[in-house]
């Protein structure tokens, strides 16, 4: 079974990720920061990247200074492990799938930016103790790549997890849109045209009770694109 390297900042953070990836047919190698192995080195085992939900960015990242009333939880060992781990996978064209945080990493490794703080997309703790997804209707891009792994484009409901995000004037210009927030025009989900299968999107599909379950697919179609190019010897 094609081997995906899955980030995050914690075993337990990336348990739904591992399960997801398990259920689209790979095999799930957790990377966690502070390892000892190269980012080629750990490339030369992997046939697809997976970059979770966690931490914010830390802003310098992308040229800013931290606002301090944005509420920033950052992590720089993880943005230590996955901007050099993506950048080369890029530039192998391995194939990439970036979820909330990981859709933001992929577009600051390509030159974007975020916005550091933003109303309305973040989970709530309800009287019992449990956080809740928020939701929303996007809108999914006709013809995009995203709408061909949905099997159709179109307005759906999603759930939202973040604070940070990013709109068109924050978007790498290396990178499309494929679906926007349908309240507030945010970009919920990004591609690359240069590259062979790299998406991302802002909702966390992971949770499988809280999406359609055609967001299933993107776990499947990364790890079918994965076998794809294992089958193919390049790596």
């Amino acid at each position: 079974m094609p081997v995906i390297g899955v980030t995050s900042n914690s075993q337990e953070s990336a348990r739904r990720y591992l399960e997801a990836v398990e259920r689209g047919g790979g095999t799930p190698r957790l990377l966690l920061p502070g390892g000892s192995q190269a980012p080629q080195e750990v490339l030369d085992e992997l046939d697809g990247l997976l970059l979770t939900g966690g931490p914010d960015v830390h802003p310098s990242r992308y040229g800013q200074e931290a606002d301090p009333s944005a509420g920033l939880e950052l992590a720089p060992a993880l943005d230590d492990l996955e901007f050099p781990m993506l950048a080369a996978a890029l530039e192998r064209d391995l194939p990439v799938l970036g979820i909330c945080r990981g859709m933001q990493v992929l577009n600051v490794v390509l030159g974007g930016r975020l916005i550091q703080d933003l109303p309305g997309h973040r989970a709530t703790k309800d009287q019992d103790g449990h956080w809740n997804s928020a939701r929303h209707y996007i809108w999914v891009s006709l013809g995009s790549k995203l709408a061909q792994v949905l099997g159709a484009g179109g307005k759906v409901r999603v759930n939202s997890r973040h604070h940070q995000g990013l709109r068109e004037a924050q978007k790498s210009a290396a990178l499309m849109a494929s679906a926007y927030s349908l309240e507030d025009g945010l970009v919920e989900g990004i591609e690359s045209p240069d590259h062979t299968w790299v998406l991302g999107v802002q909702c966390h599909p992971e949770r499988s009770d809280e999406v359609p379950r055609q967001f299933a697919r993107l776990f499947e179609v990364l790890v079918e694109r994965a076998g794809r190019r294992a089958g193919a010897g390049t790596g």
